[in-house]
């Protein structure tokens, strides 16, 4: 019964193909809105969990306060009030953190042969990439040995390396950092963007004391002073209470006064990443709610044509009943139509939704997800309110006097 009320649905459909087409308009519209907006949200989400993996698990990021002289004051950083001993105090006395590493660096012009790229040159200890998480893809760490010797070692980003050496591999060639010769010793695992859009791959490393004696010089007032101490927390501990426990210990380490305003600060990386992650969930909310819309405007779209149908097809339902259709017949019969109107628009959604998400990606450079439970709960709310905005014209019918059926005119 269901098979033969579907094919006489979809010859009854094809009577008013223009009708029965803008009628699926708005089930079309939502079904496709609410696919391409998922994948959207999930394209978002997996972006900032790429962002949190580049960015290290747990991370706590301390930077030395600003240079006041004369009245102008430098920005954060700009000061000397950080040490590689505030690093391993940190390290050492807060049972929270897993490793803290200094790192001190400026931008330099770094040469190999007969091109150069200018760069950020970092130089960090041998915690660094344990802090960040950053493996090599080729060659072997900066070592304990060579941060004591002051070793001329070079690690470089996948961008500073492409930019330096093309396809070549690096690993033993010199480079030269203002006019210091380096050895390569090893090319790191590519991290991609930061939060802030910048590329954290267009980096050169070099241990912190070859650095400060070769590249950087010594700030006046303290020969041990770094600018920034990357700390990284231990699984399962607390963030906020960690970088309570690093405030306290620094405040004590630097002789601050109750009265006294920190000398340092101390960031949390993962809080712009959940502010954004909320502002992306907040906002797929909101398209999807407008999606919603549109399947409900369809809904309505859908009932009212079925209202239009059964007021054109009385003698019809009449004639019917006359030759022995029972009402939930004819029931059956108009609301396997409305579900059919809104099955055979919920699948050309289900296309309009997978090529508007591709168009996204392609055309904005976003990056989009399609989940098949997507598809899934999207076709079923389509075929859903079919039944529930059919339902009503199939009763109307079925409620018709077949006496007054025939005399309609």
């Amino acid at each position: 019964m269901i098979l033969e009320n579907a094919r006489t649905a979809t010859r009854a459909l094809r009577v008013n193909k223009l009708r029965s087409a803008l009628t699926m308009l708005g089930i079309i519209i939502g079904v496709g809105a609410i696919i391409a907006v998922v994948a959207v949200g999930a394209g978002a989400h997996a972006r900032v969990a790429e962002q949190i993996q580049s960015l290290g698990a747990n991370l706590l990021i301390v930077i030395a306060g600003s240079v006041n002289a004369r009245g102008v004051r430098g920005g954060g950083g700009s000061g000397s009030t950080l040490t590689e001993d505030d690093a391993y105090a940190i390290q050492r006395e807060i049972p929270a953190v897993q490793a803290a590493a200094p790192t001190l660096g400026s931008s330099k012009q770094v040469v190999h042969g007969n091109l150069n790229w200018g760069v950020v040159v970092a130089g960090v200890t041998p915690e660094w990439l344990e802090v960040k998480e950053w493996s090599l893809v080729d060659g072997r760490p900066i070592t304990a040995d060579d941060y004591r010797t002051a070793a001329k070692v070079v690690l470089l980003g996948q961008t500073a390396a492409a930019n330096l050496f093309g396809g070549d591999n690096p690993i033993g060639s010199s480079i030269r950092i203002s006019r210091v010769p380096f050895t390569v010793i090893g090319v790191l695992g590519r991290k991609g963007q930061n939060t802030s859009g910048q590329d954290q791959d267009d980096i050169v490393m070099v241990p912190l004391s070859t650095g400060r004696q070769k590249l950087f010089g010594r700030v006046p007032g303290q020969a041990r002073a770094v600018w920034v101490i990357t700390v990284k927390v231990r699984d399962g501990e607390d963030l906020e209470e960690a970088e309570a426990s690093i405030r306290e210990l620094l405040r004590q380490r630097h002789r601050l006064a109750l009265a006294q305003d920190d000398d340092f600060t101390v960031r949390n990386p993962f809080e712009v990443v959940q502010t954004q992650e909320e502002a992306s969930r907040v906002m797929a909310y909101l398209l999807a709610a407008i999606a919603s819309i549109s399947l409900l405007v369809g809904g309505i779209g859908i009932m009212n044509i079925m209202l239009v149908s059964v007021t054109e097809r009385t003698r019809e339902i009449g004639l019917r009943m006359a030759v022995g259709a029972r009402r939930r017949d004819i029931l059956m019969q108009f609301l396997v139509e409305a579900v059919t109107l809104s099955v055979i628009g919920g699948v050309i959604g289900v296309g309009v939704g997978l090529g508007g998400a591709h168009a996204i990606s392609y055309f904005a450079d976003w990056q989009t997800l399609i989940a098949a439970d997507a598809i899934v709960v999207a076709f079923g709310f389509a075929a859903a309110t079919g039944t529930v905005f059919g339902f009503y014209p199939a009763h109307k019918a079925a409620r018709l006097d077949p006496i007054e059926a025939l005399r309609y005119e």
